[in-house]
């Protein structure tokens, strides 16, 4: 029982710390003026944000997108004779099964 209530405490005290760490980050970290750029809202506060996030994005190569493209388009030939081969098979059901053709 000895263990049990001194692991407890110890879990305690370790969440204690990382709560007074956290407090201690916010308390750091800059406010934020009401007033600036960032703060803003609109069609232009939105614009200039946007192009902002593109500008940070890491834009694919020539090979990457062609090596996608290919993938791509071998799904969508895999999927479609799926598709088809599967509709020849139910056509079939349906006609002598179902109907009785």
């Amino acid at each position: 029982m000895g263990e049990i209530r001194s692991e407890r405490q110890e879990r305690r005290a370790q969440r204690r710390e990382q709560a007074q760490d956290r407090r201690a980050d916010r308390a750091q970290q800059p406010r934020v003026d009401p007033g600036s750029e960032s703060n803003q809202r609109g069609p232009v506060a939105f614009l200039r944000g946007s192009y902002g996030e593109l500008k940070k994005v890491e834009w694919p190569g020539q090979a990457q997108v062609i090596q996608g493209t290919v993938v791509v388009l071998v799904a969508c030939v895999v999927v479609g004779v799926f598709l088809y081969v599967n509709d020849l098979v139910w056509k079939q059901v349906v006609q002598k099964v179902l109907l009785g053709q």
